[in-house]
């Protein structure tokens, strides 16, 4: 019978360690971790449009915007690199 090659588990400091050095981005999903591609010329100027809307919108308050350059820690212990994200308090911010 068969069988299958069941996925690599990566420990979060396994990941975290690793994308310190790469030059690809990748984010982190239960134990895997998948490298982003890269994106359309529609995808940037969407996000582009939507940053921009948000940086006026913001204006005199103490939230920002980001693009897809800041790895996000989710609540279920995942990384992600969302294509907009706002911030409204530094501690959420990793400088590292």
């Amino acid at each position: 019978m068969p069988t299958t090659k069941q996925p690599d588990f990566l420990s979060i400091e396994e990941y975290l360690s690793g994308e310190q050095h790469s030059e690809t981005k990748h984010e982190y999903v239960d134990g895997q971790v998948y490298a982003m591609a890269g994106a359309s010329v529609n995808h940037n100027t969407i996000s582009v449009n939507v940053v921009t809307e948000f940086k006026m919108h913001l204006k005199n308050s103490p939230c920002r915007p980001f693009t897809s350059d800041m790895k996000v820690k989710t609540s279920t212990g995942n990384y992600r690199y969302p294509d907009v994200l706002v911030v409204c308090d530094d501690n959420f911010i990793d400088n590292g």
